[in-house]
């Protein structure tokens, strides 16, 4: 897997949504180097999956542009989407198949052929720790085991940019250790990759570069100890969003 020299992984332009009166997403452009672990922090309700959703061709913006190693996500979606791999928030799954059926299933979906498949999809259950994979339906997945096995789709067809929200959510220590060494070892192969998530320590840990998000607007992006400016991840954040230092009190307890 090598990167595209020049052409950054991903590029957002201009992008907006608006719900009703609410404006989600307010023209925010943002660049992801090709090569990088990117993560993108915020509360809750800030944009963020919003904004992935728009870029990753999930959720059709009301103005801007998206493109992936320079293909567009909505003028050129077959093309763009070969290039990705998502992990979206919610992400529903056929509940009656297995996860070694979902992964065939949706392999052979992406046109890779049936030995390519049962030999990823062999690695990918191991990898992940999904031992009961082969024989335990999607119905029966605890929260952690369902993340677990939408990466596993996410990167089944060889990927070059993985876009993931929260992927740790749920997901137990040990198991989590073993999705940051699958992505670190995705990044040093060439791979790039967009990280969700409103735990500042796990971006820290994992991310050379970050963005901040807030009320739909991007706030900062770079580098990270550039965005951090001297200071953590989690104070840098509190002081860019307004956030109060102290917790607020509850008056019966």
């Amino acid at each position: 897997m090598t990167s595209a020299t020049g052409v950054p992984a991903l590029e957002i332009d201009a992008l907006r949504k608006v719900f009703g009166d609410h404006v989600a997403v307010d023209h925010v452009a943002l660049t992801v180097p090709a090569g990088s672990c990117f993560g993108m922090v915020g509360v809750n309700g800030a944009g963020k999956t919003t904004l992935l959703s728009m870029a990753t061709g999930l959720l059709r913006p009301d103005a801007g542009t998206a493109r992936v190693f320079g293909v567009d996500v909505w003028t050129d979606a077959p093309r763009a989407t070969a290039l990705l791999g998502v992990l979206p928030d919610g992400l529903g799954m056929p509940e009656r198949l297995t996860g070694e059926e979902v992964l065939t299933y949706l392999g052979l979906l992406r046109g890779l052929t049936e030995p390519v498949v049962r030999e990823r999809r062999g690695e990918l259950l191991d990898a992940l720790e999904l031992p009961h994979g082969r024989e335990r339906l999607v119905a029966e997945y605890s929260t952690g085991m369902r993340k677990k096995l939408g990466l596993a789709v996410a990167l089944l067809h060889g990927p070059r940019l993985l876009v993931l929200d929260e992927p740790l959510e749920a997901v137990d220590p040990v198991s989590a250790r073993t999705i940051r060494r699958i992505l670190a070892d995705f990044v040093a192969g060439g791979g790039s990759v967009v990280i969700s998530s409103h735990v500042m320590a796990l971006v820290e840990q994992i991310c050379d570069h970050v963005a901040v998000v807030d009320e739909g607007r991007l706030l900062v992006a770079g580098p990270l100890d550039e965005v951090r400016a001297g200071a953590s991840l989690e104070e840098r954040f509190t002081s860019l969003v307004g956030l109060t230092a102290e917790p607020v009190g509850l008056s019966w307890l």
